[in-house]
């Protein structure tokens, strides 16, 4: 599949997003500052830091009550107005690093909401017990013209407006956009737009402004320049390591084995730590809007299935909910993951073993159960009745993989994303498809 020239045509900012002429760098988001990437002969990676040092000016200048609302106050509330890619993403990340201990200190005192759906309750939702006069809304649409953020926007925009006056936009909402016309148009200062670019996927694009300042305003630039920093070290890696080391490479592999040689089309993503929550759903969306392709990147049918349905809850929540199905149901392969060290570590006085310790024996269990699973000698040799033996036996050999991550810090949760997208990147390129455009969205819409 000529893994090894794909994955440094990406790097090296070809146009490997042959469908709408694009580079694809995701990458030269989270790249030191010395780094080269290139695009059309030009580096980016200047391009991205001084948007990035206009976010830690701003998010400085902000959090520290400098920067107040119509009214004078300091802003402590901020909404962020984005759907797909625009979302999930910032959710993700915004969710793992709430109980991180250093994080929650820097974000004390503050909220922060998203606003996805067009559906108005979710409106309701994300503004519920706010005040316009210490809220900041965040509208990220790379063309200002996406339908249901810019509906969402409009009706936050009459929220501010009916309650502090038309004047009051410009100090109440700022843009992640690259349309400044549109920006203009809609009432936000244009100073106070963020810029990304074409070469940015969507899904792709949580390490860009679209993630950054909204994380940023709710815990401190430093705190996010270390996520940045876990995903440029997985990025290296992943460039840089052979194959037989190289971790997403291996998972990709991995997926195209399970998924295309075993027909295995389902994977369960469970991670072991609450905080980790909003993977799944975000997993779901890199994986599926990038791998569901029917056509190979030359527009030939593939004589294959790629892609893979993702889905998957925290442990323990999802033992109770549908590992029946992948004990003696069908076969799903699974990715474990556990945090060697919580952020919230609980010992009880008089219980045995502590909290994290329980969650984690069944983290390691079970792996093991799918694996060995349970025979009916075993269980006769625990005299379960011969009615029941059929019922309790767990065929095993049954495919899983384990992540342990030291600690969930702001670094790990961006090395664990970059894992994931790059293990995502592997796959389309095995497969020969195009991991980069989105027209599969079009047609509902």
């Amino acid at each position: 599949a000529k893994l090894k020239e794909k994955i440094e045509k990406m790097f090296s900012g070809e146009k490997i997003n042959s469908t709408e002429n694009r580079s694809v760098l995701h990458v030269a988001l989270r790249a030191p500052r010395d780094a080269v990437i290139n695009s059309d002969g030009v580096n980016v990676v200047p391009e991205v830091w001084s948007v990035k040092d206009k976010i830690k000016q701003f998010s400085e200048t902000f959090r520290s009550g400098s920067w107040v609302g119509a009214t004078g106050k300091p802003l402590t509330n901020v909404v962020s107005v984005g759907i797909g890619g625009s979302f999930l993403g910032p959710l993700f990340v915004h969710t793992a690093l709430q109980t991180d201990p250093e994080a929650a200190e820097s974000a004390k005192g503050r909220q922060l909401r998203f606003l996805a759906n067009v559906d108005p309750v979710d409106v309701a939702r994300s503004i519920k017990d706010l005040d316009p006069e210490t809220t900041l809304v965040v509208v990220v649409s790379k063309t200002f013209t996406t339908a249901e953020t810019m509906l969402n926007a409009r009706t936050i925009k009459e929220w501010i407006v009916s309650s502090l006056g038309p004047q009051a936009v410009s100090k109440h909402m700022i843009a992640v956009s690259t349309n400044l016309k549109l920006v203009k148009e809609f009432g936000i200062d244009p100073n106070n737009a963020f810029a990304f670019w074409d070469w940015v996927g969507g899904r792709y694009s949580v390490c860009s402004a679209v993630g950054v300042l909204p994380l940023s305003l709710q815990y401190g630039f430093p705190i996010v320049q270390k996520f940045l920093e876990g995903a440029s070290s997985i990025d290296n890696h992943f460039r840089t390591a052979s194959f037989e080391k190289n971790i997403p490479v291996l998972l990709g592999l991995l997926s195209v084995w399970n998924v295309s040689f075993l027909g295995y089309p389902a994977r369960a993503i469970l991670p072991y730590s609450q905080a980790l929550e909003n993977l799944a759903p975000h997993i779901q969306q890199v994986s599926m809007e990038s791998n569901g392709k029917g056509v190979s990147i030359d527009g030939v049918p593939l004589p294959y299935e790629a892609g893979e349905i993702d889905f998957g809850e925290p442990g323990t929540n999802g033992q109770h909910s549908f590992y029946q199905l992948i004990h003696q149901g069908r076969v799903i392969p699974c990715d474990f993951i556990g945090v060697i060290k919580s952020q919230q570590p609980v010992y009880l006085k008089g219980e045995t073993v502590s909290n994290h310790d329980e969650l984690m024996s069944n983290f390691f269990a079970q792996p093991d159960a799918l694996a060995y699973g349970k025979t009916p000698e075993q269980l006769r040799s625990e005299n379960v009745s011969e009615n029941l033996i059929p019922h309790k036996t767990f065929k095993g050999d049954r495919p899983s993989l384990s992540f342990l991550l030291s600690s969930l810090s702001a670094y790990e949760i961006g090395q664990l994303l970059a894992i994931y997208e790059n293990r995502i990147v592997v796959q389309g390129f095995i497969w020969g498809i195009n991991s980069f455009d989105q027209w599969g969205v079009e047609l509902g819409k």
